[in-house]
């Protein structure tokens, strides 16, 4: 049996005035969602799919958790490209660092790779 939440699928849709992410997570054979909803500007959507999942991940927890997306962003490495989330967590003193491969260019499914690699260790504590 996996200890950590699974990405599921993620869904986008976008309009003229707004982008909604929802990210469906599967944890002990149950789905738990998470959605987020912003600005409809390309330069948004990492942190809506960033905070979409950090809302699913707060679902999965049962709300024993407050978690709050700092930081989101893509760079290379190398010749590599890295998703990297910063995310904090109340009671916990320092900010959680995640990181995650970009694969055929896909930063979206990369960036809740990212904020769950930051907050797995954290996670097994908790669940």
């Amino acid at each position: 049996m996996n200890n950590r939440p699974a990405i599921v699928q993620i869904d986008e849709h976008t309009t003229d005035e707004e982008t909604t992410v929802t990210i469906s997570l599967s944890w002990r054979d149950e789905h738990f969602f998470g959605t987020a909803s912003g600005s409809p500007d390309e330069s948004s959507r990492a942190r809506l799919v960033g905070e979409a999942t950090l809302r699913a991940v707060e679902e999965v927890t049962e709300q024993a958790i407050s978690l709050q997306l700092e930081a989101v962003a893509t760079t290379e490495l190398g010749e590599t490209q890295i998703a990297m989330a910063q995310v904090l967590m109340d009671g916990v003193p320092v900010p959680l660092v995640g990181s995650a491969l970009l694969t055929e260019h896909d930063a979206t499914a990369a960036t809740v790779r990212a904020v769950l690699d930051a907050l797995n260790r954290r996670l097994e504590q908790v669940l």
